[in-house]
């Protein structure tokens, strides 16, 4: 142990083992003194003092004990007792390496030149450039923000010290600042002891939101968040070689500027959900980890799983093994994994006990969103049918994602609400009449039309502008008249009307292979890929819409 560790053990040990020291020669004084002065008394009285003299050194005893303990757990290390809320993992327990982070490679790298600065501090120091100070990481939840974090520290070989932004809050004031220096102070020993240390807080946001002031004065977030810039900006930072990284799952602009100013978080890391190719390293890795078929298409799967995180791609993988295990099966396949997707997005599937009639026109309805997904969407195809119940719907289409995709265009959206009225127009052209089914497909229809039209500037009439925001914030930027308002409105419904003609029309076209799915659908209850492309296959059907070129 070199001095500046033997330091740092000090400093954090020095007044429990002086009040066990004192404990302990207080006990031994008082038992020699004892005996000193009973041996000079009368044979009597020292017969009776000896008699005595093991319950008054039980009694010392007990009494030390609960004075020390209670000193030391109570008023020793106050209410902020930080042992207890924060985690010091020492280097050589951190084996987290980039090796072990999976699908996300953008944010490996920038992780990799913040690893790069902080090794190469003391050249930075020489040339005359600020060391790294803080770092904010930003991304929706699961994508590996703290495991990024930790290779961080592990690659760097510096301690790693992880607290919650929860913990910091407390219902007497000025407790979450009291952490915050003793979070500070304990890193700044394993810094002076390893050369740096990084501090790490999850959920930032519950201590770094935007401050508030009135008469009363500030709340107990103010004071801790004013005591964490304080310590940012201490007087020793440069020579502690701090590293504050904070995560959260917030947007930006709910943080406090103060925060995110220069020399503070100022240095943005964003950890955003996996692209198609991380995540087909994703399912690699997770199958890599059970027993399962070498036939699986992982691409499919990937395909499958756009803008699902790494999290809940593991516990996809984690749920088709259960799912395997339950029909006594010790290798997962394709089907197992399909159906943990739709247990994870909907739920477990329920047969409801239904009339056959009711069957089959859930069954048409379903196989109509199933031929104009498959004809007419230029980006989608479809993954799975079904006429189960699964979270409060009586069946599904699931479409994927032909391709990795970060935009919409016009076609793709009036694509989507013909997929959205197929299932209404199918039970019309068969049954003459339509049923409640229908109506969370007529609200998906309705807002991606209205959305093209007060949005996206998609309408027919020439209008141009992004009015949505201002009509669901109820923001008065400028006065849009109910003139305005039915126009937009009526161009809406003008959109809906002329896919409804054009969806109907297709359906008419293929009403033959509608009925075939519909059957199948009533004798199976679930279709998957495979089953829906040889359909289509065996009555020498093409697609409508060409396939896109492969990434």
């Amino acid at each position: 142990m070199n001095k500046a560790k033997f330091k740092m053990w000090w400093d954090e040990n020095w007044l429990k083992w002086s009040l066990w020291l004192v404990g302990i020669i207080a006990v031994i004084g008082t038992v020699i003194g004892s005996y000193v002065f009973i041996f000079e008394l009368e044979s009597f009285q020292k017969q009776s003092l000896l008699a005595s003299i093991p319950i008054y050194m039980l009694n010392g005893v007990v009494t030390s004990v609960i004075f020390i303990v209670g000193y030391q757990f109570i008023l020793g290390n106050g209410m902020s007792k930080m042992g207890s809320n924060t985690t010091k993992m020492n280097v050589e327990f951190l084996k987290i390496t980039f090796a072990d982070v999976i699908g996300l490679d953008e944010a490996k790298r920038e992780a990799m030149e913040v690893v790069s600065l902080i090794r190469d501090h003391a050249l930075i120091k020489r040339i005359g450039g600020k060391i790294i100070k803080g770092i904010l990481m930003q991304g929706p939840p699961g994508c590996g923000k703290t495991l990024l974090a930790k290779a961080i520290a592990a690659e760097s070989g510096i301690p790693f010290l992880a607290i919650s932004g929860s913990e910091f809050v407390e219902v007497f004031v000025g407790v979450g600042a009291s952490r915050v220096r003793q979070l500070v102070r304990r890193a700044r020993l394993l810094a002076k002891a390893h050369g740096s240390c990084i501090i790490f807080i999850d959920e930032l946001e519950v201590i770094g939101r935007t401050r508030t002031f009135n008469a009363f004065g500030g709340s107990e977030s103010n004071s801790t968040q004013n005591e964490l810039l304080v310590q940012m900006d201490g007087i020793q930072s440069g020579q502690d070689n701090i590293i504050f990284i904070g995560a959260t799952n917030a947007e930006e602009s709910t943080l406090d500027p103060a925060l995110l100013r220069p020399g503070r978080f100022d240095r943005k890391l964003f950890v955003d959900r996996p692209h198609l190719k991380e995540r087909e390293d994703l399912f690699r890795y997770y199958l890599g980890k059970i027993k399962a078929d070498p036939s699986v298409d992982v691409r499919r799967l990937a395909q499958r799983t756009v803008l699902k995180s790494p999290a809940e791609i593991e516990l996809t993988v984690k749920e088709s093994a259960l799912i395997a295990a339950r029909d006594q099966r010790e290798i997962v396949l394709f089907k197992d994994l399909a159906m943990a997707l739709e247990r994870i997005d909907l739920g477990i599937a329920h047969r409801l006990p239904m009339a056959l009639k009711e069957k089959e026109m859930i069954a048409t309805h379903e196989s109509g969103h199933l031929i104009i997904l498959y004809n007419l969407h230029p980006s989608q195809d479809v993954f799975k049918a079904s006429i189960l119940h699964r979270g409060g719907a009586l069946g599904h289409v699931y479409p994927i994602p032909k391709e990795e995709r970060y935009t919409q265009t016009r076609p793709e959206l009036i694509a989507s609400i013909k997929v959205s009225l197929a299932g209404f127009v199918a039970e019309r052209i068969k049954y003459g009449t339509t049923s409640t089914g229908a109506s969370s497909d007529f609200a998906k229809a309705l807002a991606t039309a209205t959305s093209m039209v007060w949005g996206y500037g998609m309408g027919t009439s020439g209008i141009i502008g992004n009015y949505d925001i201002h009509r669901a914030r109820g923001e008065r930027i400028f006065e849009i008249s109910d003139e305005f308002k039915n126009e937009m409105n009526d161009e809406a419904q003008a959109i809906l009307k002329q896919c409804e003609r054009e969806t109907e029309a297709e359906l008419r076209k293929e009403w033959g292979m509608v009925e075939i799915f519909a059957k199948l659908l009533v004798e199976k209850e679930e279709l998957n890929y495979d089953e829906i492309e040889e359909v289509f296959v065996q009555h020498g059907k093409s697609r409508a819409i060409p396939e896109p070129r492969p990434a």
